[in-house]
C-alpha cells in the first residue's frame, strides 16, 4: 500500500489549493474526489509539479451554489482506495460560537466511508 497524502496551501479567490504527495512512483497522478453533502464536486484539478516527481498540485474550485448561511463541509477522497485525505469547512453566515456542525458533518461523511467498506466486506467474504 502506498501512502498518499494531501497538504492545504491556501483558500484564495474561491479555489481550495493543496500539494498532493504519493509513493506510487507511476508518474500518474492519483485520482481523487471531493464532496459535499456526499454529492460529488466536479471542478478538481490535479497537475504534476514538474520540480517534483511524485507530487501534484491540487485545485478545487468551491461552487459558489453550494455556498449558503452554515456549515459546508468538503470531503477529499482518494478514488482508488476510497481514503480520506483531508477535508475542510467553509462557515458562512453570522458567526456561531462553539460550533460543532462542522465536525458532525465530517463524522456523517466518515461514517458513510466505513458503511461502504463494511458492506463491500460483508459482499466479498460471502
Amino acid at each position: 500500500m502506498t501512502e498518499t497524502n494531501l497538504v492545504k496551501t491556501r483558500i484564495h479567490a474561491g479555489i481550495w489549493e493543496g500539494v498532493l504527495t504519493s509513493g506510487l512512483g507511476t508518474g500518474e497522478a492519483p485520482e481523487i474526489i471531493v464532496t459535499h453533502l456526499e454529492q460529488p464536486v466536479v471542478s478538481v484539478a490535479v497537475t504534476a509539479d514538474g520540480d517534483r516527481p511524485g507530487t501534484w498540485n491540487v485545485k478545487i474550485a468551491i461552487p459558489p451554489d453550494l455556498l449558503s448561511d452554515g456549515v459546508q463541509t468538503f470531503v477529499i477522497w482518494d478514488a482508488e482506495t476510497e481514503e480520506k485525505l483531508t477535508s475542510f469547512t467553509i462557515v458562512t453566515g453570522a458567526p456561531l460560537e462553539d460550533d460543532i456542525r462542522g465536525e458532525l458533518d465530517l463524522l456523517r461523511a466518515e461514517l458513510d466511508m466505513l458503511k461502504k467498506a463494511f458492506r463491500r466486506h460483508c459482499v466479498e467474504t460471502s
